[in-house]
């Protein structure tokens, strides 16, 4: 199994979930339009940094950004993404986290356009599009040299700002005849520009004439590092199924950003995956070591906020709602019961009602019919759990009679829950 990428030697303090603005992503989106002016496809760009330089490490964290933390479908659609790549990032291993149908990968050219290194990036490229993905390359690929490159573009884009317009025309010429790329107008800025560029026969269109970049902020829960180096080192040593499950319902965001993550559109499942056990299977060991590796890179050391609390508490109310629910639910039943009881505090944790919270992850309807109208049949356990932690005797009361459950039932299992979420920090 690959190695922790070096990054994750240097570790900061973890991070726990907080609602401040420095948990937000930022990532902008420009729009691909075509020759109607719909929306073809998206280029998105991060903006979480400020000031930082395009690097391998900002290519994985803007895909990773954009499938683990934001709300995929509200960002693109069912859209293509464009995604900026260095040379480097092309051989990283978080490109296996990505489906290659949602994914066009912009690919610059060799710096000083050397022979041999443009032939060793052919072959990277060549493995990349037996893989699914496709590219799109600056006007560079239709220069000499780069013909190797050229067999595999799907998009050739034309930089108005970099090309003078009397280049445009023979330019868009020889693509045509030598390639079977989409060709792409960027940084079209005026409607005479737009006239002309039409007039040549591109039919794919980006630029402030279009639609300037717009800033999309989504909120995140970002789970501590020191719980994402548990799952680093768990996957490392090849631990079970069961291990990594248990791990996983110890951290309610490390759960959550793994549902909303496997049910992203960029993923590429045709169904949803809504349990835990699940994911794990359906991502394998050397994708969900990539993942954890990932998220650990792209997760910031900010300032403590109620996170630590929120964190075990929820953790306390999925363990006891799964103890509880054992006395006479099924075992399916009882997994979902622990899955009400750590995301019962999504709304919390991210500063937004809790039914927005749910709408980026895949749960049970009977999860959800708990969660959000304290209905069906695992609404009285989290009625009781939330009774235990708010001391209301008269909800206790009522509610554990109602599950035929005695006090000391109710007492013991509470007892255990807090034991055992307090062994989560040793």
């Amino acid at each position: 199994m690959s190695t922790i990428p070096d990054q994750l030697h240097s570790l900061r303090q973890p991070l726990e979930p907080d609602a401040s603005p420095d948990s937000q992503v930022l990532i902008a989106r420009q729009a691909i339009v075509d020759e109607n002016r719909a929306v073809f496809g998206y280029e998105l760009f991060d903006r979480s940094s400020p000031g930082q330089g395009h690097t391998v490490d900002s290519d994985a964290a803007l895909l990773v950004n954009a499938l683990s933390f934001t709300d995929i479908e509200t960002l693109v659609g069912k859209k293509l993404v464009f995604i900026n790549c260095t040379l480097e990032s092309l051989a990283g291993g978080h490109l296996e986290l990505v489906h290659p149908d949602k994914v066009v990968l912009e690919v610059p050219p060799v710096p000083g356009n050397t022979p041999d290194d443009i032939a060793s990036h052919a072959v990277v490229l060549e493995d990349l599009r037996k893989r699914g993905f496709r590219f799109a390359f600056n006007h560079t690929v239709l220069t000499r040299g780069y013909a190797s490159w050229r067999a595999l573009a799907s998009f050739v884009k034309l930089d108005l700002m970099a090309l003078k317009p009397e280049l445009v025309l023979p330019f868009v010429k020889f693509a045509t005849a030598n390639t079977t790329a989409q060709i792409i107008a960027e940084k079209v800025e005026t409607a005479e520009q737009h006239q002309l560029l039409t007039s040549y026969g591109i039919k794919l269109f980006q630029g402030y004439w279009f639609a300037k970049p717009a800033l999309v902020k989504a909120q995140t829960v970002r789970p501590s590092q020191a719980t994402i180096l548990q799952l680093i080192n768990l996957v490392r040593k090849q631990g079970s199924t069961a291990e990594i499950e248990e791990l996983l319902k110890r951290d309610p965001t490390l759960s959550f950003n793994l549902l909303r993550f496997i049910n992203s559109s960029g993923f590429g499942l045709n169904c949803e995956i809504t349990s835990f056990r699940h994911a794990v299977m359906i991502l394998g060991l050397q994708k969900l070591f990539r993942w954890a590796a990932l998220l650990m890179t792209t997760s910031r050391s900010d300032k403590d906020g109620p996170g630590p609390v929120v964190g075990q508490t929820a953790v306390v109310r999925g363990k006891l709602m799964e103890l509880l629910a054992a006395e006479m639910l099924s075992p399916e039943d009882c997994d979902n019961a622990f899955v009400v009881g750590v995301f019962s505090m999504l709304d919390v944790m991210l500063g937004v009602p809790l039914a927005k919270a749910l709408e980026s992850v895949a749960l049970p309807q009977p999860v959800l019919d708990a969660l959000l109208h304290r209905t069906g049949v695992l609404a009285p356990f989290l009625a009781l759990t939330e009774a235990c932690e708010s001391g209301n005797d008269e909800v206790f009361g009522r509610t554990a009679e109602a599950l035929h459950l005695s006090n000391k039932q109710v007492n013991w299992a509470h007892l255990q829950a807090l034991a055992w979420a307090e062994t989560l920090g040793q």
